[in-house]
């Protein structure tokens, strides 16, 4: 289903949303596309002043650029996952504003560095790196963006299919499905991944099967529902007595799994303060992957899943993880929509009453991620998509709390205003926990900072609403019919 968003908001005026207890962001009620338009048209600016920043300055020998120090974007050699960000920026500014200077910079960036992540056996990232490259770019040519040709469709489709087997060949069996494993091994199962499914599905929408020994084929669509059930059932709680942290909406970073077996073990964290408090940001890849793979599926047919699922019942499951975690994003972020980093940050305890009033990313005990707020925003829009013809009250709510997000981000001090800061969105975090991130002189923690993927999902949000204000088709990541 492909609602437009003023449908919803026009159904807004129509009921009353009394405050909830448990949502604690302040959503803005009277919040529109058009009160938002000026203020988005300014967010495009600023992005190609940065997008052309980089392209300019950065010394791509040392890698991509993951996040600034002091305003300038730097490497951080770990397995490249920022790069697709990095030039799949400059494809949705060119999507945004027509400016073919950045097609230009992202195809050509494209075709020249990105083909390495397409058989890249190691990571569980694909779908971050060739869906924002090689797929925006096949979705362009699918809306009729850069003129058709079929050489470069074919080479773009080619790309996307064999990213999204290799993706699928990382796979762990457990008693009751299987994953795809992270980085740290076939027992790892991380949350984060419930968003590179994309390049699975993508894939598999384009004919493609994994083969296997003997020549197993293996259905690609199977894979990616098999990843999204187990993250839905591992990764996020629901309150259901679990464990004793068993806390509705909450999730693991990673769960960790006996390989010999295939029985769950515990759940832990890399990124996040630990296996039983919530890393936002990979609470914000729950919030934006379910609620993605919610409108994929609404369009496939239910006798593609026959062979091994019930569409509804993937569905019912999808929509519970999905509605689980957003409604505990809203519960755990600040009146604003700006959550701090890990719901369960020691250094909160200082903070007081922290989720009654707007985020503050100066304070001295613990930093926010704004990178994570702009991940959720599309998230929640989408969602309140999905529940438009479903549940319209929900559906507004959730609506309403993505485009507040929206708003502050695209305020201060979120939006980044400054030539010499080569960042889009300020605030962001990305690894606390190995004191990756630059802590500016003079604070003790860090702050004012941005990051290549906190920029990157902030541009999908308000290309998200963008294309609405234009009337333009309602952006999936999935265009790939002819």
């Amino acid at each position: 289903m492909e609602l437009q968003l003023p449908e919803l908001l026009t159904y807004r005026h129509q009921i009353h949303l009394c405050p909830n207890s448990r949502f604690i962001m302040r959503i803005d009620q009277q919040l529109t596309l058009s009160t938002l338009t000026s203020s988005i048209n300014y967010f495009w600016k600023l992005s190609g002043e940065k997008i052309l920043a980089i392209e300019n300055n950065f010394d791509v020998k040392r890698g991509a650029p993951v996040f600034t120090v002091n305003g300038k974007y730097t490497a951080r050699g770990w397995t490249e996952w920022t790069q697709g960000f990095q030039y799949g920026s400059s494809l949705l500014q060119y999507d945004a504003v027509g400016d073919k200077q950045f097609l230009d910079i992202g195809r050509r960036n494209t075709i020249e560095r990105m083909a390495p992540h397409l058989t890249h056996n190691g990571v569980h990232d694909h779908g971050f790196n060739n869906i924002s490259t090689y797929g925006n770019l096949l979705r362009l040519m699918k809306e009729g963006k850069i003129d058709k040709d079929d050489s470069e469709k074919n080479f773009y489709e080619l790309a996307l299919k064999v990213s999204g087997a290799v993706q699928a060949m990382r796979w762990t069996s457990i008693k009751d499905g299987g994953f795809i494993y992270s980085f740290n091994g076939p027992q790892s199962l991380f949350v984060d991944t419930v968003r590179s499914c994309r390049i699975v599905l993508v894939s598999d929408a384009l004919g493609h099967v994994l083969q296997g020994e003997n020549d197993k084929k293996i259905s690609l669509l199977e894979r990616a529902v098999g990843h999204l059930l187990a993250t839905a059932k591992y990764s996020v709680f629901y309150g259901e007595g679990r464990d004793s942290y068993d806390v509705r909406g909450r999730t693991a970073h990673e769960c960790i799994f006996n390989v010999n077996d295939g029985n769950y073990r515990c759940p832990n964290s890399q990124q996040g303060y630990s296996g039983f408090t919530t890393w936002t940001r990979g609470l914000a890849w729950a919030v934006c992957g379910f609620a993605e793979a919610l409108e994929y599926f609404e369009n496939i047919g239910a006798d593609a899943f026959e062979a091994f699922i019930n569409k509804e019942d993937l569905q019912e499951k999808l929509l519970k993880a999905a509605i689980a975690t957003s409604d505990y994003f809203i519960e755990q972020t600040a009146t604003d929509g700006i959550p701090y980093w890990d719901t369960g940050a020691p250094g909160l305890v200082h903070l007081g009453d922290y989720l009654n009033k707007s985020s503050d990313p100066y304070n001295d005990h613990e930093p926010i991620d704004s990178s994570a707020a702009a991940i959720a925003a599309q998230g929640l829009l989408r969602l309140g998509n999905y529940l438009q013809s479903r549940d319209k009250e929900n559906a507004v709510r959730y609506t309403q709390a993505g485009l507040t997000i929206a708003n502050t981000l695209l305020s201060d001090p979120y939006l980044s205003r400054a030539t010499a800061h080569e960042g889009l969105i300020l605030h962001s975090v990305y690894h606390r926990p190995n004191g990756w991130d630059n802590v500016p002189k003079g604070r003790n923690v860090t702050c004012e900072e941005s990051s290549m993927w906190g920029d990157y999902h902030a541009r999908e949000l308000m290309l998200y609403l963008t294309k609405q204000i234009k009337k333009e088709p309602y952006y999936v990541f999935y265009r790939t019919n002819n």
